[in-house]
C-alpha cells in the first residue's frame, strides 16, 4: 500500500497542475486492479469530475497522461467508465520483488514497546461437556485472528474465558450424585471432559422424561419445565454453591478438575494456546458487585421479586436482566465482571471477542450496559460473530449427545490422512517417527484450512474427506506445494547452486513470470485487510491463488535445468519467496508445512 499512499500524491498533483485546485483527500480513491482489467492499480475519477468539469473518461485520460509523464514507474493505461486503471512496468515489479526477498519477514510488522494492545477472547467452553467441532472453529478462528493481529505489529493478549459455573453445571454435577455411582475418568477409561458430558446428557434424558409426566398430569409444557424435581435440585444445587456450600464446592472442583484435563489434551492436538485464562467462578462475583453498586446510583432497576434489570428500551432494545431475584447470577452478570478485571489487567485498546452469531445480541446489550455504568473503555469492545458450522449430516446438540467431539473428529482427520497417503504412496523412505509427523500435520493442515478458508461470518459444512483432498484448495494442496518448493531448494544445494538475494540484471521475464511476482507483492496488503475486517479467509484463499500461480510457474517454466544461469537463479528466487511467503501465510492460520511431503 506504500506504493497507492504515492500514487495518491502524485494524483493530487496532477489535479492541482491540471484543474487549478487542491482536492480533499477523501477524493482520491486508489485501489487495486480488478483482476479481469488490465492494470495494477485503479484510480475512481468520478469524486473527480467537480473538480475538472468534465466527464469521467476526458477526466481519467486526463489524469492518466499527466502520470505517465511524470511517473518512470507507469508504463501505460487503460480507461473504462471513467476508471483509471494504470499499469506498472517491468522494473517496478522486479525492485519490489528483490526488496521482499530481503526482508527477514516480509509482509509482518514488529510489535513495538508503544503498540497498541488488543485481548482476543476464543474457546470460552463450558466445564460440563467436551469441545466439539463447533468449538474447533471458534479456537482457530481465534487462533489466528491472533497471529495475524500480531502481524500487523499489535501486541496481543489471548483470553479464553472458562464457563465453569451455572445451571448447565449443576445439571451435570447432579446427574453424577444420581447415577456416576463414583464413577471416575480412570475407572471410565475416558477423558474427564467426555466422562462428565455423558452425565450432561443423562441429565437431559431423565429431565425430559419428567416434564412428560408431568404434562401427562394436566401440566402445561412451560409450568413441566419449570417444576420438574430434576430441575428444582439443580437449581437449588446452583443455589447451594453460590452460598458457599462446602459438600457441593467439593463435587464442583473434582468435576471441573476432571474437565479442565480433558481440555488440555484437545487444545494440545489442536495447537492453540492462551496467554491468560480467566474463570467466571471468579468473575461473576465481581460482576454482581458492579450490578448491584449501579443498583445503588439508580442506573438500573430493582422488582418487585428482587430481581435486577437494565432498561435499554430508549436505545431501541428491551430490558434485559442482570441478577435473578434469588440473587443467582446469569451470563450476563460474569461478562460484566470478566470485562472489568481485563481492562483493570492489561488496559487494552481493543477488546474482540470470538463469540457465535446466536450471541449476537448479548454483546451488543454488553457493550451498552457497560457504557451506562460509565466504563468508557467499552467503546473498544467488538464482537467478531461468526457462523456455525454443521456436518454433511446435519446439526449437533450437546443436550442430545449428537454433538462431534472435537477429539474424535481429530483422530478421524489423521486416520483418513494416513490412508490417503498410503493410497498415494507419500511416504517411501520415511521412518516411523518421520511419516506420524507429517501425518499430523497433513491432518491438522486440512482440518483448520477447510475451516479457515471460509468467511468467518457465513454457516458452513465440514466435510473431512473433502478437506483433506491432495487437490484443489485444500491444506494438503498447499503443504505439498510448500514441501515440492523446499525440495527444489535441496536439489539446488545438492547441485551446488548458491542462492543469494543479490540481485540478477539483464534477464527477459516472461509475463507469467511477472505476474507471479505481483501475487506475492500482494501479500503484505492481504495481511493489512485481513487484520481490519478480522476474517482469516482472507489469508487462505490468498495462498490458494499464489499455489496456483506458482504451480503453473513450476510447470510451464525449466528451472534446474535452465542453461541461462541468470535465469535459473532468478527462478530460484522466486520459488524461495514463494516457499516463505506459503509458509507465513500458513502460519497465520496456525498451521504447520512439512519440509518433505
Amino acid at each position: 500500500m506504500k506504493y497507492a499512499l504515492f500514487l495518491k500524491e502524485k494524483a493530487i498533483e496532477a489535479i492541482i497542475n491540471l484543474y487549478n485546485i487542491k482536492p480533499e483527500l477523501d477524493k482520491i480513491q486508489i485501489q487495486s486492479t480488478r483482476k479481469d482489467f488490465k492494470g495494477d492499480f485503479t484510480l475512481v475519477t468520478f469524486p473527480l469530475l467537480k473538480y475538472s468539469k468534465k466527464s469521467a473518461e476526458q477526466t481519467a485520460d486526463e489524469i492518466g497522461n499527466y502520470l505517465v509523464d511524470k511517473i518512470i514507474d507507469i508504463q501505460g493505461f487503460n480507461v473504462i467508465k471513467g476508471f483509471l486503471n494504470l499499469e506498472l512496468n517491468e522494473t517496478y515489479w522486479v525492485n519490489n520483488f528483490y526488496e521482499a526477498l530481503c526482508e527477514e519477514r516480509f509482509g509482518i510488522t514488529k510489535v513495538e514497546k508503544d503498540s497498541k494492545t488488543v485481548l482476543v477472547e476464543y474457546s470460552s467452553p463450558n466445564t460440563n461437556k467436551p469441545l466439539h467441532l463447533g468449538h474447533i472453529r471458534n479456537n482457530l478462528i481465534g487462533f489466528s485472528i491472533s497471529r495475524i493481529l500480531e502481524a500487523n505489529g499489535k501486541k496481543v493478549i489471548k483470553t479464553n474465558i472458562v464457563n465453569d459455573r451455572g445451571i448447565h453445571i449443576s445439571k451435570s454435577m447432579l446427574a453424577w450424585e444420581k447415577w456416576g455411582n463414583g464413577q471416575t475418568p480412570d475407572l471410565a477409561g475416558i477423558k474427564g471432559d467426555l466422562l462428565v458430558g455423558k452425565y450432561y446428557v443423562k441429565f437431559d434424558r431423565e429431565y425430559k422424561k419428567e416434564i412428560n409426566e408431568l404434562i401427562e398430569k394436566g401440566q402445561t409444557k412451560e409450568e413441566a419445565e419449570k417444576n420438574a424435581p430434576l430441575i428444582l435440585e439443580a437449581r437449588e444445587m446452583l443455589r447451594k454453591w453460590e452460598a458457599g456450600d462446602e459438600k457441593v464446592i467439593d463435587l464442583w472442583k473434582k468435576m471441573n478438575n476432571w474437565v479442565y484435563e480433558g481440555f488440555d489434551i484437545t487444545y494440545d492436538k489442536l495447537g492453540v494456546d492462551f496467554d491468560k485464562i480467566y474463570y467466571e467462578s471468579d468473575t461473576y462475583k465481581l460482576g454482581k458487585s458492579i450490578i448491584l453498586d449501579g443498583l445503588k446510583k439508580k442506573k438500573l432497576i430493582l422488582k418487585d421479586d428482587g430481581s435486577v434489570w437494565a432498561n435499554l428500551t430508549d436505545k431501541g432494545l428491551d430490558e434485559k436482566l442482570l441478577l435473578r431475584s434469588d440473587g443467582t447470577s446469569v451470563y450476563m452478570t460474569q461478562d460484566i465482571g470478566t470485562a472489568y478485571i481485563r481492562y483493570k489487567d492489561f488496559k487494552f485498546d481493543e477488546h474482540i471477542y470470538v463469540v457465535g452469531n446466536e450471541q449476537d445480541y448479548h454483546f451488543k446489550v454488553l457493550k451498552i450496559v457497560l457504557l451506562e455504568l460509565s466504563y468508557k473503555w467499552a467503546h473498544s469492545i467488538h464482537h467478531l460473530s461468526y457462523g456455525m458450522v454443521e456436518l454433511p449430516e446435519g446439526k449437533m446438540k450437546s443436550r442430545e449427545g449428537t454433538v462431534v467431539d472435537a477429539d474424535d473428529l481429530i483422530d478421524e482427520m489423521i486416520d483418513t490422512a494416513k490412508t490417503i497417503s498410503a493410497e498415494l504412496g507419500k511416504f517411501e523412505g520415511y521412518s516411523d517417527e518421520e511419516i506420524n509427523e507429517t501425518i499430523n500435520t497433513i491432518a491438522l493442515g486440512a482440518l483448520k484450512y477447510f475451516l479457515l478458508k471460509v468467511d468467518p461470518k457465513k454457516n458452513m459444512t465440514f466435510n473431512p474427506k473433502e478437506s483433506i483432498d491432495f487437490n484443489g484448495n485444500t491444506g494438503p494442496f498447499i503443504q505439498y506445494t510448500y514441501a515440492r518448493i523446499q525440495s527444489l531448494k535441496r536439489k539446488a544445494e545438492e547441485n551446488k547452486i548458491v542462492i543469494s538475494n543479490d540481485k540478477i540484471e539483464n534477464l527477459e521475464i516472461s509475463e507469467k513470470e511477472i505476474q507471479l511476482i505481483k501475487t506475492l507483492n500482494a501479500f503484505p496488503n492481504i495481511v493489512k485487510e485481513a487484520a481490519e475486517i478480522l476474517n482469516p479467509a482472507l489469508v487462505a484463499n490468498y495462498i490458494y491463488e499464489l499455489v496456483k500461480e506458482f504451480n503453473q510457474f513450476y510447470h510451464d517454466f525449466v528451472i534446474l535445468k535452465e542453461e541461462n544461469e541468470n535465469l535459473k537463479l532468478f527462478r530460484l528466487q522466486i520459488s524461495i519467496l514463494s516457499g516463505k511467503v506459503i509458509k507465513e501465510s500458513m502460519y497465520l492460520l496456525g498451521i504447520n508445512v512439512p519440509e518433505r511431503m
